[in-house]
């Protein structure tokens, strides 16, 4: 398995109003999100009883991407 990206959404906190410090969700959490709601939106039939499947694709999904992410840090991505 990949990392999992790091923070999506980072809050650094803020004294005024005080806001705590948090890490927000995993960036591998956010693709996968992304990723259910591409095939929700796209009309695939989510069906109750194969949804562990779709909550794995999505995942799947969401490596593939943390991978390319990973890849493309030294420039090879992309051209």
């Amino acid at each position: 398995m990949v990392e999992d990206g790091g923070p999506a959404f980072p809050h650094p906190g803020s004294s005024n109003p005080p806001i705590p410090a948090h890490g927000g969700m995993s960036l591998r959490d956010w693709f996968a999100g992304q990723a259910l709601a591409g095939m929700a939106a796209s009309g695939r039939t989510l069906d109750p009883r194969t949804r562990g499947d779709t909550a794995t694709l999505a995942y799947r999904l969401a490596d593939a991407l943390l991978r390319v992410r990973e890849a493309g840090k030294d420039g090879s991505v992309g051209r």
